[in-house]
């Protein structure tokens, strides 16, 4: 499973990308309203630091097909984005019919805002690269949100479709562990648990007891 952070947030990125293989960023209306600065300050500030080697999601705003297809194209041409360029889709009706439209425009797709595995076969079937199963949002409604995202992953991989699935919506480090336990291809994740689950104080306890028990004794000069 590859990560790739939930966040507009420059510093957290900064701090993301000096110690952390990322795969990308994702972000959404709700994340950008977070760090409460336009779209066109934020998005070629995340694209600088990224480069073009890793993923960028980008949610559309418009509601309807051929506005989510303009917008689209507008980003891809303004910013010069390529194959780590994806346009996120909302599993809507005019959501559904914008995705063959813009893969027909050789833009790629991330199908979000998914609550069931029928929204993401139906997304995979109209061209999504990616389904994004909202992991957290399912369980607030007791809905179990991993079962979900393994539902989804056997469906693709039953079917022998090319999409992969980008799990979202996480407020536990357990539960990344479980999409992960249960074949998501990625996960995209807040800051903080990013932070929680690259860490463990066990490990803190295990570098300070080899500084104590060794640092004498590493006398060869580098």
């Amino acid at each position: 499973m590859i990560y790739l952070a939930d966040t507009a947030n420059i510093e957290e990125i900064k701090s993301l990308l000096h110690y952390f293989p990322l795969a990308g960023i994702t972000t959404n209306p709700t994340i950008i309203g977070v760090e409460n600065k336009p779209l066109s300050v934020i998005l070629p500030e995340i694209i600088e630091l990224i480069g073009d080697k890793k993923m960028i999601h980008v949610q559309m705003i418009s509601r309807n097909a051929e506005d989510m297809l303009r917008e689209a194209k507008a980003y891809k041409l303004k910013y010069g984005l390529g194959d780590n360029y994806y346009a996120k889709i909302p599993v809507s009706a005019e959501g559904y019919r914008a995705m063959p439209m813009l893969k027909d425009a050789d833009i790629n797709v991330t199908a979000t805002a998914i609550f069931s595995q029928q929204q993401a076969l139906v997304a995979a079937r109209a061209g999504a690269d990616w389904v994004a199963p909202y992991v957290n949002r399912l369980d607030n409604i007791s809905s179990h949100g991993i079962e979900v995202v393994q539902h989804i992953v056997e469906s693709i991989e039953k079917f022998k479709l090319e999409t992969k699935v980008l799990a979202a919506s996480f407020k536990t480090v357990d539960q990344v562990h479980r999409v992960s336990m249960v074949g998501s291809h990625a996960a995209t994740v807040g800051h903080e648990i990013l932070e929680r689950l690259r860490s463990h104080p066990m490990t803190d306890l295990s570098l300070e007891g080899f500084e104590k028990d060794g640092a004498h004794l590493y006398d060869i000069e580098f």
